[in-house]
């Protein structure tokens, strides 16, 4: 790929980016679009520039539960994942039960986890944990499937356990699908915190977003959607940057298809 190439690459979604915001600027004010129905840009940032104490210390906030939760749902994804994957038996045991609690909304789980545990944080991190957690653990198995028969059946013959095929082969070659998982599951985990947030918090985008909405602040509520999609974009990026990283070997003829 050559230098033109990829400064373009780095340069167009700063372009679009833009450019999405100038349309949105011209047609609020072309079409006298009211306010409190679709805020111009300009709107948006004056709400930032006159807020910028609360939306940092919600910001924070929803930021924390959401990696927190995050965390959470790669650590116990994975441990699934692994079981499920490599187990026959606790596929058949467990995928139905998954996928039927998968099927719950999850808004629907926020009153309960405010009866356990109280309006606060613990519901938030909760809900990012299980808004996100299914996506890694279905990824981390399907990774596990892929491993070829034959190269199990190489490897058990030349005397490898079933834990050494897993560590050596398994896992490996699941990376790619967990990377991928997690750059879907963070943008999920921040849908968690701010739905926990707008029903059962104090604090948080989320209940910005409320208290703003209730009071027919909508530049805020925009601002606040705005920096939940920053927050979001920004740690997509981080799991990206891993992505090429950790398995670089998996992506290996990508520059072919984007140097055209």
């Amino acid at each position: 790929m050559n230098a033109s190439n990829r400064q373009m690459q780095i340069l167009m979604p700063w372009l679009v980016t833009v450019a999405m915001f100038l349309v949105w600027e011209v047609a609020c004010r072309l079409f006298n679009v009211p306010q409190f129905i679709l805020p111009a840009p300009s709107k948006i940032i004056g709400a930032m520039s006159e807020y910028p104490v609360p939306i940092m210390q919600n910001a924070l906030q929803t930021l924390f539960t959401t990696v927190i939760g995050f965390v959470l749902a790669i650590a116990a994804g994975l441990l699934l994942g692994l079981a499920v994957g490599a187990s026959t038996l606790v596929y058949n045991g467990l995928y139905p039960l998954l996928i039927a609690f998968n099927s719950i909304p999850k808004v629907a789980l926020v009153p309960v986890f405010v009866i356990w545990f109280g309006i606060g944080t613990v519901p938030a991190i909760l809900t990012a944990f299980i808004i996100s957690f299914f996506p890694i653990l279905v990824n981390v198995a399907t990774g596990l499937a892929t491993i070829e028969p034959e190269m199990r059946d190489v490897l058990r013959s030349l005397g490898a356990s079933k834990l050494e095929v897993l560590t050596k082969a398994g896992i490996p070659r699941s990376l790619p699908y967990l990377f991928a998982s997690l750059k879907i599951a963070i943008t999920l985990a921040f849908v968690g915190s701010v739905i926990s947030e707008t029903v059962a918090a104090n604090d948080g985008i989320g209940h910005l977003m409320l208290t703003a909405s209730s009071r027919f602040d909508v530049p805020l509520v925009f601002a606040g959607l705005v920096v939940v999609a920053a927050m979001g974009v920004a740690l997509y990026a981080i799991c990206a940057a891993f992505e090429r990283r950790m398995t670089r070997w998996a992506f290996r003829g990508s520059e072919l298809i984007s140097g055209g």
